[in-house]
């Protein structure tokens, strides 16, 4: 596929090496330097070299292969499509299934390059925007073309995605309250990540309380969450360390979220990715989807209301 791009005069006297990874779609500075290597970019129907100094007003050439395989996926799964066009596919993630390859787990990116029609990156696979834990359920937007890779970042980077979540919590939290603080890597423990100490990225989101359950061995508190930043394990961590950790969290939740009988219930992470806005990455409407509590969600949730 050949992809022609005008510089702008802007451009003039900067390096073709450098301006591609900024003005491209999917490329990044090393594919940038692979292209150029391999004869892949030209001007006026000429080669160009990796240091080529442009002019300004140029229309460059960029011939790009056809995509490779993704490497080594693993066993393909169905997936429960909420939404699909040629643009972008949105999931609704089963909890235990990863998002991206790991060894040989099956994945939502493999299951859905099984399908084809994805090119991203110059991989024949689905483009990952954003991630959700493996023992996290719900919505999950995937982009099919370096050009929704390239909207769909811009929409995330500029707040433009609205993300809610619903986590059964520990504890009797207050009806709504927002939690802002640095967030990093723990010091102490480097799978886990915390807001107590210094770093310069912020994490922020926000709750509200749909219900709360008492009559049970210790209380239980059904929030929606509102994400403003997308940091890892962010949910846990900020929930986790204002004294509401997520039932059946393993890495963040003490002893008394771990075994509780609702905990023991759902059997994993009590958090689902219900739903998910964002504008479209080619037209720019307003997408909105929800994905249904699965049933393990629902057992528990019969059980705090039976109790």
């Amino acid at each position: 596929m050949v992809r022609r791009v005008t510089a702008g005069p802007e451009t003039a006297g900067e390096r073709l090496d450098r301006w591609l990874p900024r003005h491209v779609p999917g490329v990044d500075a090393e594919r940038a330097r692979g292209l150029l290597s391999e004869g892949r970019v030209r001007i006026r129907g000429r080669v160009c070299r990796p240091g080529r100094i442009l002019g300004g007003g140029e229309e460059i050439e960029v011939d790009f292969p056809s995509p490779r395989a993704l490497p080594g996926h693993a066993a393909t799964l169905p997936l429960p499509v909420l939404h699909e066009d040629a643009h972008m596919v949105v999931v609704d993630k089963p909890p235990g299934l990863n998002v991206e390859p790991e060894g040989r787990f099956p994945s939502v990116v493999a299951s859905l390059a099984a399908r084809g029609g994805f090119e991203v990156a110059g991989v024949a696979a689905p483009g990952v925007v954003h991630r959700l834990d493996r023992w996290t359920s719900g919505c999950l937007v995937l982009v099919r073309t370096d050009d929704a890779m390239a909207a769909m970042k811009a929409a995330f980077q500029e707040r433009r995605v609205d993300k809610r979540y619903l986590a059964l919590v520990l504890g009797e939290p207050p009806d709504e309250a927002r939690l802002e603080g640095p967030y990093a890597r723990d010091p102490a423990d480097r799978r886990r990540y915390t807001t107590r100490v210094a770093s310069a990225r912020r994490a922020a989101l926000s709750f509200r309380i749909r219900e709360r359950f008492r009559g049970v061995a210790a209380p239980i508190t059904l929030a929606e969450v509102r994400l403003e930043t997308g940091r890892t394990h962010q949910i846990r961590v900020q929930l986790s360390e204002a004294g509401f950790p997520v039932l059946a969290d393993p890495l963040y939740g003490p002893a008394a979220a771990r075994e509780h009988p609702a905990a023991r219930r759902i059997g994993r992470l009590a958090l689902h990715a219900w739903r998910l806005a964002y504008p479209h990455p080619s037209h720019g409407g307003a997408m909105r989807f929800e994905a249904p509590l699965p049933a393990d969600f629902e057992a528990a949730l019969r059980m705090l209301r039976d109790a």
